[in-house]
């Protein structure tokens, strides 16, 4: 069965992780939700990422915030690919967290997706176990069919809604 994993580098950012969550159970991926953090907790971050290909994980999802060094950390201990999600702060609206992610030093990437886009980081790992599983690239297929069905439909409704004008 694919596996993801998805670390946060607080408890308080699970509202962010929440989408990416439920992206990642509604195309049959089996998901582990852990609080690691790059800082306080740097030897588990270590040891996560270490034993994370051993453990089934094929995939990593880190949401941090602020300096958000979580995804470059477990980037740094493990070859699988990492997905930095962004968590939206007081200070800087999320463009530290985003910056933290998006520059990393060369042989050390982690793909990045918007601030307290949850909803995409999984659909993005979900795509990337999507190409050794067929049964998640058809469960995308058919999602993005469902989004394209919505807006067609919405368009539709407006249409008529502009000819009672």
């Amino acid at each position: 069965m694919p596996k993801a994993a998805i670390l946060m580098g607080s408890k308080s950012d699970l509202p962010v992780v929440k989408p990416a969550v439920s992206a990642l159970r509604a195309m049959g991926v089996d998901t582990e939700v852990r609080v690691i953090s790059a800082h306080r907790t740097p030897e588990e971050a270590h040891s996560f990422a270490s034993s994370a290909k051993d453990n089934g994980i094929e995939v990593i999802i880190c949401a941090a915030g602020k300096a958000a060094h979580l995804g470059g950390v477990i980037a740094a201990y493990t070859a699988l690919p990492v997905i930095g999600l962004p968590v939206k702060t007081d200070m800087m609206g999320g463009l530290d967290s985003l910056l933290s992610m998006v520059q990393m030093p060369s042989g050390i990437p982690v793909a990045t997706v918007g601030v307290n886009g949850g909803e995409n980081a999984g659909l993005l790992a979900a795509q990337i176990l999507g190409i050794k599983y067929p049964e998640i690239a058809q469960a995308l297929v058919a999602y993005k069919a469902a989004m394209r069905d919505k807006i067609n439909a919405d368009d539709r409704a407006l249409q008529q809604e502009l000819k009672q004008l």
